[in-house]
Parts: C-alpha cells; structure tokens; sequence
C-alpha cells in the first residue's frame, strides 16, 4: 500500500485552536476549513461557529436517522461513528480525533446515517449547516473547501472497504497504526507515541476483526519490534519498517 493511500484513510480537518480563539487567529490554519480564505471571510465564518459542547464518555453527539442540523469538530477527546448493520452486528465507520469533523456524510438525505459516540469526554465546536451553506454561496473559496471535505469523505468509504475487503489482517492493523500516526502528526504530535482512545473490541469492529485476533496481532508486532503496548498506549519503533511491510 502506498503512502498516499494510507494518508487517504485519515479524517478531513478542521481546526479551531482554542475555544475562545477565533477561527481566523487559530494556530493550526492550513489544515482546517477556512483554507485559503482571508481575513473578512475569515470573520464571517467566525461568527456562525458555536464552541464548546460537551459529550460526556458514551454519550452521543447525534444518533443515526437522526435530522441532520450542523457539522462538528473535535475540540478535545475523541469519537466514534458506527452503524447498525441487516444482521444486528455494529460496523465502526470511524474514529474522529481532535481536530477532525462529523457529519458530513448527512448532508445529501438530511439525516445522520450513522450514530457518533465519544469515545470519552469530549467537546466539540457545532456549525450550523444551514449558515454555514448560506455563507459558502457568497465565499467561492468556503465553496471549494466544504468540495474538498465531501470528496475526502468519500475516499475514506472507499479506502474502508479496500482495508476489509483486501488487505489480510496484518496489514489492517498496520495501516491503522500508520494512519493515527499520520493525523497525530499533521496536528503537531508526536508520530510515533500514539493514545488509542478506543477499546481493542472497537478496533475489532473496525478493521473487521475478532478480539482475539487483534490481541494476537499486538503481540506479534511486540515480538517484532514493530512496536510496544501499554495500556492504551502504543510506540511505533519503526515507521520506516512499518512502511515497507505495508509495501
């Protein structure tokens, strides 16, 4: 698998570098939303963002089929989005860290179509959709952004079903580690020492896998050196061996 692969399974970005820091003055502009638009552009699209809404550990930011009303980004802890499969099982769609934006998979039916639970306490900065669709049909450049977000979002489906449907299961666990690395990176952290925030049973879900089989997958990359464990805790030893597992 190629870099540009694996970087296409990370979330679409949008940050907000403090809660009470205005999107135009935040410290991590070139990866969120406002990309390329400039000052006064920047103010008006300030001016519709809510901050601070807290979503306790467990507790859901919205449910699936719920009405679709506003997009949110990770201000701090992390999400799950997950869906309700024919045969009662639960397939993990995703895991949205800080910095990272839900919702926009409801836009076309204007309901959420799946259910987003955080993965602990956690709070997120609310943009109300129908605003924020008033604002992008005067600012070409929001226009071009809010594109870019949706054709992401697509890829990262698409990039889904090939990690589960063609990838053996070494190479899924590896592609995710390398994943989370990538988006702790883009943020500012570290690469290498990564805070899984969710429980090895979500993972699971995931990627497709039985319990069983991603703790076995851990301790085999242990015995390799690929990385170490503890707790939540995992530091990749080598990303540039990780790499050329993945080919």
């Amino acid at each position: 698998m190629s870099d540009a692969t694996i970087r296409a399974l990370s979330g679409a970005v949008i940050s907000i570098a403090d809660i009470k820091t205005a999107c135009r003055d935040c410290s991590l502009r070139e990866l969120c939303l406002p990309l390329g638009l400039d000052e006064p552009d920047l103010a008006a699209l300030d001016q519709i963002v809510k901050r601070r809404r807290t979503v306790r550990k467990g507790g859901h930011l919205y449910r699936m089929g719920e009405p679709f009303q506003a997009l949110y980004a990770v201000r701090s802890g992390a999400m799950k989005t997950s869906e309700l499969l024919g045969d009662g099982r639960v397939q993990i769609t995703g895991f949205q860290l800080p910095g990272e934006i839900l919702g926009i998979d409801a836009i076309d039916s204007n309901r959420h179509r799946c259910n987003a639970e955080a993965l602990e306490t956690s709070e997120v900065c609310e943009i109300p959709w129908r605003r924020l669709e008033e604002l992008a049909r005067q600012i070409s450049g929001l226009q071009h952004q809010l594109l870019r977000m949706m054709s992401g979002e697509i890829g990262r489906e698409s990039q889904l079903l090939l990690m589960i449907g063609k990838m053996s299961a070494d190479e899924r666990m590896l592609a995710c580690l390398y994943n989370f690395s990538q988006r702790q990176a883009q943020l500012g952290l570290s690469a290498t020492d990564i805070r899984l925030h969710m429980s090895r049973q979500d993972l699971g879900d995931y990627l497709g896998l039985a319990l069983e089989t991603v703790s076995r997958l851990f301790s085999r990359f242990q015995e390799e050196g690929l990385l170490t464990v503890r707790g939540k805790y995992v530091h990749l030893t080598s990303l540039a061996l990780i790499q050329r597992r993945l080919g």
